[in-house]
């Protein structure tokens, strides 16, 4: 199977769960978006992938995976049908609802890690919700993010297959996922993370085991990685760290 891929250009955004699951999976897959504009790549792809879905099924947003003949949409959804695919999720049907779980749990961290930043409207800029955004982002720091990392350190130390891993013995999607909330949160928290790590050591060991995985350090070393910047969802702004 070929896969392409349909997200954003210049952000990892939600795009950058799939692209980990694609490399650490080995799955051949085209980046559409980061293509030419003049091969048909570019924003404009991806907005005519919005704008002309067949059959009526049309995504709310990007990413989307065009597999074959079909058309899938959301994140989490995305990585539930590539998992057992690419060998990134358990075998059993228990297994697999499990890692889905644990992923939509990651979905609710990144998407409260986005609104630190952007607490009122996406839609305006941080600098016209700055004060909002020192005070979620307070909030962010001393409840949520323990809570979350709190439930994943846990949930480690709780597998039967070793606590390197979310489920079993073997790496799945969850953990790639785990690993990208860790590298986001990093950057947009330097200062909290850094404590926050420290206090949960299996998190710290899992972020360490994943990016020395061969096909994910090269990926990371690549191009094809863009870096973190303030147009994604995670973005570091000093104040919001608590410095």
């Amino acid at each position: 199977m070929r896969y392409e891929l349909y997200y954003w250009p210049h952000i990892q955004g939600r795009g950058e769960f799939i692209r980990l699951a694609l490399e650490e999976g080995a799955g051949e897959y085209v980046d559409v978006g980061r293509l030419p504009e003049s091969e048909g790549g570019g924003r404009p792809a991806v907005a005519r992938m919005l704008e002309n879905a067949a059959a009526g099924r049309t995504p709310f947003a990007p990413p989307i995976l065009k597999a074959g003949k079909l058309l899938l949409s959301q994140t989490a959804n995305i990585l539930h049908y590539l998992g057992p695919r690419l060998k990134l999720a358990p075998k059993d049907e228990a297994g697999r609802l499990w890692a889905h779980g644990l992923q939509l749990t990651l979905t609710d961290l990144v998407v409260e890690a986005h609104d630190t930043h952007h607490p009122i409207a996406k839609s305006l800029y941080y600098e016209d919700q700055k004060p909002e955004a020192l005070r979620r982002a307070a909030d962010f720091r001393a409840l949520r993010l323990p809570k979350f990392l709190g439930y994943f350190e846990r949930v480690l130390a709780a597998n039967p297959g070793g606590d390197r891993h979310l489920i079993g013995k073997s790496l799945t999607y969850v953990d790639l996922s785990l690993f990208q909330v860790l590298c986001g949160l990093g950057y947009a928290f330097p200062r909290t993370m850094d404590t926050m790590l420290r206090m949960h050591p299996r998190l710290a060991a899992l972020q360490r085991g994943v990016e020395k995985r061969p096909r994910i350090a090269a990926y990371l070393a690549s191009s094809r990685r863009i870096p973190f910047n303030e147009r994604g969802i995670f973005r570091h702004y000093p104040e919001l760290d608590g410095a």
